[in-house]
Order: structure tokens, then C-alpha cells, then sequence
């Protein structure tokens, strides 16, 4: 089973997110399991999807430090230690002014803030960019309402 449904379309893919299916529990591990860079946009995913999720990332302790700032824009999460969040979906997340702490939860709160209701300013955001090559202008490719204020 996905999370996500993927329908093939005349050499695309089409991707419906009507509903995101259930992520019942996902742990980082080393090659070839779940790499840890992911697990802070999963984070996002999961607070879209239906149900509990546990998401346990063993290896950073401060990989989950952001989730206080998804929590303050309306996300149903807990966390449960330094490692585990558990997530509750899904949830409506609304806009709020944001500061990034680090790479990775900083493209997390850029997801976070395209799903959420309202306008989203992520401070910090130079950090995304040490990570990410043009994701301004990739999103606004795929559609994303989305700027940059240098």
C-alpha cells in the first residue's frame, strides 16, 4: 500500500492527494532504510494523513525540535521525546510568521506553509537554500504560490 495514489498519464504521473492514506509508523535507520533528511517533510505528510502516526528519528535528537512551530499553526502532534513525535491527522494548518532552526525543517515549514490556510513568512530561510537549489523556483514550476523577500 502508498500513501499516496499515483496514476500514470501519457508519460506523467499523476498524483492525487484527495486523501493521504495512514503512516502508521516510520523509523530512520542507516542505508537502506528510511534516510533521516526525510523525516521532517514526513512530518508534513503525516499531518495531512488519516490517523496516528509514530515518527522516530533515532539518530538526531534535534531533528523534531521544529514541531513546536507545526503545533502553533495548528497541527495535532505530540512529542513524546527528543526521537519520537506522534502525529494525529489530519490537521488544518493555518499561517503564521515562522523561523526556521535548521536545513531540513526549514523545507518542512515551506510545505507546512503551502498546505496551510493563509500566508506563511519563514524567516531564516537562506538556510533552506544551503540544502535546496532554486526550491523557490521549482515550486512556482509546479504551481506553488510561493515568493522570495530578499
Amino acid at each position: 500500500m502508498s500513501i499516496l495514489e499515483f496514476i500514470p498519464n501519457n508519460g506523467s504521473i499523476f498524483i492525487s492527494a484527495k486523501k493521504i492514506n495512514p503512516i502508521p509508523k516510520i523509523i530512520t535507520n542507516i542505508w537502506p532504510g528510511f534516510p533521516t533528511d526525510l523525516m521532517s517533510v514526513v512530518i508534513i505528510l503525516a499531518s495531512q494523513a488519516e490517523g496516528v502516526s509514530l515518527l522516530h528519528d533515532w539518530m538526531y535528537e534535534s531533528r523534531m525540535f521544529f514541531v513546536d512551530k507545526l503545533i502553533s499553526m495548528g497541527a495535532h502532534m505530540t512529542i513524546a521525546d527528543p526521537h519520537r513525535v506522534l502525529v494525529y491527522g489530519p490537521s488544518k494548518l493555518m499561517g503564521r510568521n515562522l523561523e526556521t532552526p535548521d536545513i531540513r525543517a526549514g523545507m518542512a515549514l515551506v510545505l507546512a506553509a503551502l498546505v496551510a490556510k493563509g500566508e506563511s513568512i519563514i524567516n531564516r530561510a537562506e538556510l533552506i537554500d544551503r540544502g535546496y537549489e532554486d526550491v523557490v523556483g521549482k515550486l512556482l514550476a509546479l504551481g506553488a504560490n510561493i515568493k522570495k523577500i530578499d
